[in-house]
């Protein structure tokens, strides 16, 4: 039951809902495998300078542990692609897959395993490194590196516990810069600074029970990653991944879920999109005379599927057709371009699919209704081309009705049967209708198990629809490490561990309000990860005034905290004014506290940032309320801020923004009062 033009309206409970989530978040170490340091260069593929290394290869699938070639692997070779790599400072030949990689990085285990006492989870007695196949280009070796650490975790939520089926450790892939077509086929441009930067994987069980506990759990998760205090922080740092599935549906795998306040709408779209392909398939079924699909994936029976797999087979050919005669007057810009290139126009049947596989159209929310075409469109795409066309959409894209029934006639189709193709080189044409085909046969099944990606526009999501992206993984991609020996986690490790977790966030927030600073700066200081540095400064030998240091993290940062927590003393003690703070920290050397303080109070004479004394202030004071007696007449005590400027101006800088306050609002309420 339910309407999929109202996904909101969905109910999880009925639908046999079940969700799980995937954290990939970033550790702020060095890289994992190869002791370079984990910097990102924010260049563009135009801004590559001339002197990073650039190299080009071509991977290919290998058979697994079992002698198997996993699905996705063997789909990512065939797609015919070139990968090219620049190699920035922190890439050597580790990154380059020309070294043998080194052991795991001993900080990333640590904060692992950390991660692990915080989540329950029991660790493993050694990490043994699996290689995992992939060949999309983004690992220069064809695998990426992957270690499982712990298992069976819980995170606790205000909905419920979740369980936490794994925790892995394992290299982050390289960054796409570009993807260019060729005739030949796709050259795609990687970047090697992120490659190797270690990740922590958290799965969980399937235990979230709606859309919006997947968003609590994801940030419930990314809270507890964030209270070790050694995870980046950033764009692009943390990736969530959410595992969906109705009943009527499978498992599907949709990564792109940056923003969490648009997890609840991705995954009611997505179980949207999973009833309407199902009620298609028993419609497809129904029309062929073929047994319905069971509504719960459970009571699927393999002889009933394997029989409509052999007559969805002989219904929808794999043929293709050149149509050139069909197009040889057709109008549309990008049909002519294309032509005019040498590109090839291919065709294929889909029969009994005439206005099944839908038109653009939108749900009460605002995102586009589920449809096949749609999908058959996004299989298609990843052959690496524009896209395609089918008959429910047409005539549109300047492809006239003449165009259509011309093309009709030369396939030979009949009322019911609809037709797609496609204008690209012929491999690629092929390549991309055999997706179609694949696709409309696996229509008369449940949903195939597959990655999808969130569609983003201009940097976030664009409606929360999703389109295909590779055939979901299985077990054959992966294979032991060869390379890297077996690291033993003791006991005593373990242990050690265990007994110096970190603070959570409401402890830490606890600690915070026992100081004497606003629910402001202690919101703002937690959540910019300063509260340790916060407590260092007020229980250290400089003893600094909570306030005043709250403020001085806040302004100017953590980037040199021991000059920082100099200047802001010798202000509190009265030796250097505000403004000598700012140039004296970014000039500072050296670290040893007593020479810090020489240092400055020296610098702070010779500069003229020494405050002014008090009568130096009161003189002041008093000739600026001579000059503005009028104006301290008209508006009183609301005249200070006005004429603190004036004073600070007149004494060059070099008194104490609250004395002058002080000493203003003192002698302009003996004014008024009188």
């Amino acid at each position: 039951m339910g309407d999929v033009s109202k996904p909101s309206s969905l109910d999880p409970d009925s639908l046999g809902f079940m969700c799980g989530l995937e954290i990939h978040q970033q550790l702020a170490t060095g890289k994992l495998h190869s002791r370079m340091p984990s910097e990102l260069y924010d260049f563009g593929i135009d801004d590559i300078p001339d002197d990073w290394g650039y190299s080009e290869r071509r991977l290919r699938a290998s058979r697994g542990e079992g002698g198997k070639i996993d699905v996705a692997a063997r789909f990512e070779q065939r797609r015919n692609r070139t990968f090219a790599y620049v190699q920035p400072p922190n890439a050597g030949l580790i990154e380059l897959d020309e070294a043998p990689p080194l052991p795991h990085d001993r900080e990333a285990v640590d904060i692992v395993l950390t991660m692990s006492a915080l989540l329950q989870a029991k660790p493993v007695p050694a990490l043994q490194p699996m290689r995992k196949t992939v060949v999309d280009g983004s690992n220069t070796s064809g695998f990426q590196r992957t270690t499982l650490v712990s298992t069976n975790g819980q995170l606790i939520t205000k909905t419920g516990e979740v369980g936490v089926s794994v925790i892995c450790l394992e290299e982050d892939s390289a960054r796409k810069l570009e993807t260019k077509s060729t005739p030949e086929g796709e050259l795609v441009t990687y970047t090697l600074d992120r490659l190797g930067l270690p990740l922590v994987e958290i799965a969980t069980d399937p235990d979230i029970v709606t859309p919006e506990h997947a968003k609590e759990s994801a940030l419930a998760l990314g809270s507890l990653l964030r209270d070790t205090r050694r995870v980046r922080r950033g764009l692009g740092s943390i990736r969530q991944d959410l595992n969906v599935s109705i009943a009527c549906g499978d498992r599907v795998e949709i990564k792109g879920c940056q923003d969490l306040e648009w997890i609840p709408r991705i995954i009611r779209i997505e179980m949207a999109r999973q009833l309407h392909m199902y009620r298609l398939a028993n419609q497809l079924r129904d029309e062929a005379k073929l047994p319905p699909l069971p509504y719960d994936r459970r009571n699927t029976e393999i002889t009933i599927e394997n029989r409509v797999a052999i007559a969805a087979k002989s219904r929808v050919p794999m043929e293709f057709h050149d149509i050139s005669e069909s197009l040889s007057s057709c109008e549309s810009s990008m049909v002519k371009k294309a032509l005019s290139e040498g590109a090839s126009p291919l065709a294929v049947r889909l029969p009994g699919f005439s206005g099944k596989l839908g038109t653009k159209s939108l749900d009460n929310e605002g995102s586009q209704l589920p449809r096949l075409g749609r999908e058959l469109a996004s299989a298609a795409k990843l052959a690496g081309i524009a896209g395609i066309f089918h008959s429910d959409e047409l005539p549109a894209y300047g492809i006239s009705e003449e165009d259509v029934v011309s093309i009709r006639s030369s396939l030979m189709l009949s009322e019911g049967d609809a037709f797609a193709f496609c204008v690209a080189p012929y491999w690629q044409a092929k390549l991309a209708l055999e997706s179609v085909v694949d696709r409309s046969r696996k229509a008369y099944h449940r949903i195939p198990q597959e990655v999808r990606n969130v569609v983003i526009k201009k940097g976030q999501p664009d409606d929360g629809t999703t389109t295909a992206l590779r055939p979901l993984p299985g077990g054959a991609r992966m294979y032991p490490e060869t390379d890297i020996p077996l690291q033993d986690i003791s006991i005593e490790r373990w242990k050690l561990i265990c007994s110096s977790l970190p603070l959570s966030t409401e402890e830490r927030s606890q600690r915070l309000s026992t100081l004497d600073i606003s629910s402001n700066q202690a919101e703002s200081i937690l959540n910019g990860e300063l509260d340790d540095i916060l407590f260092e400064g007020i229980e250290g030998e400089l003893a600094l005034p909570a306030k005043a240091w709250a403020s001085a993290l806040l302004e100017f940062g953590s980037s040199n905290v021991n000059a920082l927590s100099v200047a802001i003393h010798l202000r509190e003690s009265g030796q250097i004014t505000r403004d000598g703070i700012l140039p004296l920290i970014k000039e500072s050397t050296g670290s040893k506290t007593s020479d810090l303080i020489d240092w400055m109070v020296s610098e702070a004479k010779s500069r003229g940032f020494i405050p002014a004394d008090n009568s130096d202030v009161e003189n002041a004071v008093e000739e600026i309320m001579i000059e503005k007696a009028d104006f301290i007449s008209e508006r009183g005590m609301a005249s200070v801020g006005p004429l603190m400027g004036l004073v600070m101006q007149k004494l060059g800088g070099s008194a104490d923004g609250k004395i002058v306050s002080q000493i203003l609002r003192d002698k302009i309420s003996s004014i008024t009062d009188s």
